[in-house]
């Protein structure tokens, strides 16, 4: 009845002309659509870094950096840190970076920090202070170390002077 090596046998009369016309099962297939957002709520205040495979709904206040696929910044929210995620939607108050493909800042968005991304909408009545700028890869950009030398004097007795390194050519 239950083996797995044999196939089942097939009844030895089909009356039921039903029987035939009923389509075997077939298994269920897996979601490949996108699950329901990690939410922090308004009455919630965050301290510490934000990590997510999958999109995020800030609604309360988070004081620490943020990575999210996608992340959406509510009315009354309230996000102090660096921001990276595919897409940004900023409806509440960011102070710090965002770095992302595509943000949009909605009517009521006020961001106090610089922006890095691919694309960049801006609502009217939105307020932005810092400066953007449009980067082909936003997600993967690393800040650049200052390197600064002090070089020994030629002469004794004569003071250390700065060294600016000489730029690094691709």
């Amino acid at each position: 009845m239950f083996s797995k090596g044999k196939a089942p046998e097939a009844p030895a009369s089909s009356s039921s002309p039903m029987s035939s016309s009923i389509p075997a099962p077939t298994p269920p297939k897996k979601s490949g659509g996108r699950s329901a957002p990690s939410i922090i709520s308004a009455d919630l205040l965050v301290q510490g870094t934000l990590t997510s495979q999958g999109d995020m709904q800030i609604d309360g206040t988070v004081e620490g950096d943020i990575r999210s696929v996608t992340l959406m910044i509510g009315n009354g929210a309230i996000v102090k840190g660096e921001i990276v995620a595919e897409e940004v939607v900023v409806r509440g108050r960011v102070e710090g970076r965002i770095r992302a493909r595509r943000v949009q800042l909605d009517a009521t968005a006020v961001v106090v920090g610089d922006i890095l991304q691919e694309q960049l909408t801006v609502a009217a009545g939105a307020t932005f202070e810092g400066s953007c700028r449009r980067s082909n890869d936003p997600l993967n950009l690393q800040a650049p170390t200052p390197q600064i030398s002090l070089s020994k004097p030629a002469t004794p007795g004569a003071t250390p002077s700065l060294v600016q390194p000489e730029a690094k050519t691709a």
